[in-house]
């Protein structure tokens, strides 16, 4: 609480402090009502009547995300104090000491200095505080224990010389950050929900349930924004990048079924034709698969996007859309897809032929990867263009002898109905032919979703696009993820500048360790 002697004379002074509070306030009401919204999705899955409630497997999965979704809500209030220090509210479960029988790393940490200012006398060691928390190393579990002694002059009463307690992601929680990031590389990598983790863990006598570790996870996942949007503006910042989306179903809670959700993928990958931007995927979650969706993603972003043929993608190119121009490069391996789904219910001279002729555009690429963009195109317009003139003619004949409701009927219309984008590719080297960049990082989503079933809550797939946006970032960049997500968390809690966020993004931290 401000005392009336706290506030400045200034009056844009106070203007500012004015508008800062309301902005709080803003922010606070906000945060009580997806609070709200969270309790009556918990309440109605956990005593729901009993037709409407999920299975105990399921209903863990929906907690995990749900408890995360709250934790984020919490971490967002604690940053939005205006105290320097956050207020924990202590928490019952999960206290007490951590197993005896885990190795014990000891740390001391002394103050910068033992002479007392009363007159040059050395400081005399009178007890000391030590706190424990969980940390861990691949494959085993350890305790980390801080030592801070106290000292104090014999001399005189001035004081007590103690180093500052070393600051952490969770505020008198048991885990060190290198646990936090241990658990995030599990879940989102490694594809572990939580309670299988705390299944693991209980395994070498660590008692900790599913909750604990959600919090963890929003906790840190809120942390981990900043860094998440910062690698999506680097990404629009390109003039070349892969879409796709994928779906995420998500628990609607209080029933035994799920709503569709996507996770929209934004890549980059400049390999192929040696650019010099790293390679880098942002997943966004968005309740549904609509066009408007990739085009809120987009924002701010000209050049070109290469997509498969989902029609949602349209809108991005339509004559009434107001923003930065788009223009659409469609995917060889799409069509190809349709013309292999024929061939394999019969003879069908027609597909096969189809599938040759988009094999042979191939083998040129083949040839040129790696190579500049120049010579890429020059290659393409002396080869591929010959071959593309040919199919052309090919298509024309077969479409006007096809019936049009066949199932060959209707995948030489797919490619005839793609045609100028498919053929975006002879006109920049830095196109590639496929979409299969963004189609590979996703991949990993898929398989969480195969062994996770869902997400718990629409702010749980949030959360989940956030991680598993550095994750498959540093995958793509050959960065060890939990070695990242270690030392990321720690630079972030020891009070990294916002305004140099971006030496947080996995290249950059890849490239700054090296230098190290």
């Amino acid at each position: 609480m401000l005392d009336a002697t706290d506030l400045p004379d200034d009056i844009a002074a106070l203007k500012a402090m004015l508008i800062a509070a309301q902005a709080r306030e803003v922010r606070k009401d906000d945060r009580i009502e997806r609070l709200e919204k969270l309790v009556a999705a918990f309440k109605q899955a956990a005593f729901g009547r009993k037709s409407e409630k999920a299975d105990p497997e399921q209903f863990d999965l929906a907690l995990e995300d749900l408890e995360t979704a709250i934790a984020t809500v919490h971490a967002e209030d604690e940053a939005d104090r205006p105290s320097a220090k956050p207020h924990p509210k202590p928490r019952a479960a999960n206290r007490g000491s951590l197993p005896a029988h885990l190795p014990r790393i000891e740390e001391i940490i002394e103050p910068e200095s033992l002479i007392c200012p009363c007159g040059g006398r050395l400081h005399q060691r009178i007890g000391e505080d030590v706190s424990e928390r969980l940390d861990v190393i691949p494959a085993q579990f350890r305790v980390i224990v801080t030592r801070r002694p106290k000292y104090a002059c014999r001399a005189c009463t001035d004081g007590v010389s103690q180093a500052p307690a070393p600051a952490r992601l969770i505020q008198a929680g048991l885990p060190t950050e290198a646990t936090i990031a241990h658990v995030l590389v599990s879940k989102y990598a490694d594809h572990l929900p939580l309670y299988r983790q705390a299944q693991i863990m209980s395994r070498q006598g660590i008692d900790l349930d599913r909750s604990t570790l959600a919090d963890w996870v929003g906790r840190a996942a809120f942390e981990l924004r900043p860094v998440f949007d910062a690698l999506i503006a680097n990404l629009k910042r390109s003039t070349k990048l892969f879409m796709d989306e994928t779906r995420a179903p998500v628990l609607d809670p209080g029933s035994r079924k799920t709503k569709t959700g996507y996770f929209w993928a934004l890549a980059r990958d400049d390999r192929p034709w040696g650019g010099g931007a790293p390679p880098g995927v942002a997943f966004t979650y968005a309740p549904g698969r609509g066009g408007q969706h990739a085009e809120r993603i987009l924002q701010g972003f000209t050049g070109i996007l290469q997509v498969d043929g989902y029609a949602g993608y349209n809108r991005l190119i339509g004559p009434d859309r107001v923003g930065p121009d788009i223009k659409l490069a469609y995917c060889w391996a799409h069509a190809r897809r349709k013309l292999v789904e024929i061939t394999r219910s019969g003879t069908t001279p027609i597909a096969d032929e189809g599938v040759r002729r988009i094999a042979e555009l191939y083998r040129v690429e083949a040839e040129l990867r790696g190579l500049n963009p120049e010579s890429r195109l020059a290659g393409r317009q002396a080869h591929s263009e010959p071959l593309i003139a040919d199919m052309r003619t090919w298509l024309s004949h077969h479409r006007a002898r096809v019936a049009g409701k066949s199932p060959l009927g209707e995948a030489l219309a797919y490619i005839a109905k793609y045609w100028d984008g498919l053929c975006t590719f002879l006109t920049d080297g830095r196109i590639e032919i496929d979409n299969n960049s963004v189609e590979r990082t996703i991949r990993p989503i898929a398989l969480s979703r195969k062994n996770a079933l869902f997400a718990g809550h629409d702010a749980g797939a949030e959360n989940w696009a956030t991680v598993a946006s550095l994750i498959e970032t540093c995958k793509l960049n050959a960065v060890e993820p939990f070695a990242y997500l270690t030392a990321t968390l720690t630079a972030i809690v020891n009070g990294h500048k916002q305004n140099q966020i971006a030496e947080l993004l996995p290249w950059n931290w890849m490239n700054k360790t090296a230098q190290v």
